[in-house]
């Protein structure tokens, strides 16, 4: 556990996660709290590369794999960027979906953004945050945001839960016509999850910004324990020496 609270800041995703596994490995494989800042959300193509190879060979799930259950950005090209068929066609496959990994059996962030208490009437909190910035009129702070915690269904006495580490996301609209998104974990496994969390949240906020017409200007995570998975230092340490070889600043996407 690191002794003061940590702050990463920085314009490059992979650079960050670079970043915060070093940290993880000089504290003994946890860092509580830590603050993760990006803006331009860059990535290194070269050290993804390493990352994903290191996931596969694990068997852990994809980068993109973790990122589409915060937001399905393939389903949203599909969709044609249109948002109602966005919503429509995830909510079709949502039962497809949940069969697809026991983690998914109560649901996924997207789908307790979009449809929130899954009953006759569940509330898609991405479209009341999407019209609140929309409008010409003051809207009060605290109506631009989105809950994914539900005690009714989450509040159980397993050992292990797996679903869901991210409690909740803000947005804010700045004077100048920016849009922040903030989100909130509890607890955060690095290696099997932060990157395509972090990568998913991004795309939320960057889908939020397409559909008010603002700019994505910054993403700030906060976590409560970014714990180093069950991976040991050593093979941490020649995962971080790949990643920072791979790490040509020219290999962005």
């Amino acid at each position: 556990m690191s002794k003061v609270p940590i702050v990463v800041e920085g314009s490059n995703l992979t650079g960050a996660w670079i970043d915060i596994l070093e940290l993880l490995i000089k504290n003994r494989g946890e860092l509580s709290p830590l603050v993760l800042t990006l803006t331009d959300f860059e990535e290194i193509v070269k050290a993804k590369k390493v990352l994903s190879k290191h996931l596969e060979a694990n068997r852990m799930p994809s980068i993109d794999e973790v990122a589409e259950t915060i937001f399905p950005y393939s389903l949203y090209e599909y969709a044609e960027f249109d948002r109602d068929v966005l919503y429509d066609k995830y909510k079709k496959n949502l039962r497809r979906v949940k069969k697809i990994s026991p983690s998914n059996r109560n649901g996924t962030y997207f789908s307790r953004l979009i449809a929130f208490n899954d009953t006759s009437e569940p509330i898609n909190q991405l479209e009341i945050i999407i019209s609140a910035l929309r409008s010409k009129k003051s809207v009060r702070r605290s109506k631009l945001q989105a809950g994914i915690f539900d005690p009714t269904a989450d509040h159980t006495n397993s050992r292990m839960q797996g679903f869901p580490c991210l409690q909740h996301v803000t947005f804010f609209r700045t004077k100048d016509g920016k849009l922040i998104i903030n989100s909130f974990y509890a607890v955060q496994f690095f290696i099997k999850r932060a990157y395509g969390n972090w990568l998913g949240l991004v795309n939320l906020g960057k889908f939020i910004a397409q559909e008010t017409g603002l700019e994505l200007k910054r993403f700030n995570c906060f976590i409560g324990a970014e714990v180093l998975d069950n991976i040991k230092v050593p093979e941490a340490r020649v995962l971080l020496n790949d990643m920072v070889a791979k790490s040509n600043k020219d290999e962005l996407i």
